[in-house]
């Protein structure tokens, strides 16, 4: 007997959980609906991935095999984008994720004073969060800013050109 293909858009309580992790069922209604969106389930992947990192912060491993199992494909295929995706984090980070453009536009116009700035007014490194849990600091190979160097980003906000004078004020606004 065939077993019927499962209604995207309706909930099926054994995808909720996995390995102990728990899926929100907002969350994994989220997915089902991504997943209707494309021809492949893996097109989603990304998306998921995503609407996990919301709710959590960040993906766990735990999390994997929930999300393949409810786009219906496998552990290793969400794995492989999960650990892709550099703006997917597979480990706790801070409330607000500070990324830093290292690419060559922004090298040439000031990374190297800014990430002191950066390292300096944080007290930490770069791939390090704040003893509070409020920043995290990241490199990244670029933000699409290149007439704006040096740039970084906090969550989804670009600053650029930025002086390290102005990071005390820029920062105040992330609590």
């Amino acid at each position: 007997m065939m077993e019927p293909t499962p209604n995207p858009q309706t909930p099926d309580p054994a995808t909720i959980a996995t390995d102990g992790f728990r899926l929100h069922p907002e969350d994994e209604a989220a997915m089902r609906t991504e997943v209707g969106h494309y021809e492949q389930p893996q097109a989603a992947c990304i998306e998921a991935l995503k609407i996990v990192q919301r709710r959590h912060g960040w993906v766990p491993d735990e999390a994997i095999p929930a999300i393949a199992r409810v786009l219906g494909v496998g552990p290793a295929s969400v794995e492989g984008v999960a650990t892709f995706y550099s703006l997917i984090f597979r480990q706790p980070v801070g409330r607000h994720v500070i990324l830093v453009c290292d690419s060559s536009s922004c090298f040439l116009t000031g990374f190297d004073e800014l990430r002191q700035a950066l390292t300096g007014h944080l007290r930490i490194g770069l791939g390090e969060t704040t003893a509070d849990g409020r920043f995290t600091l990241l490199p990244v190979c670029c933000l699409g800013a290149c007439d704006g160097g040096p740039s970084m980003m906090v969550g989804d906000d670009v600053y650029g050109p930025v002086a390290a004078d102005e990071l005390p004020a820029i920062l105040e606004g992330y609590p």
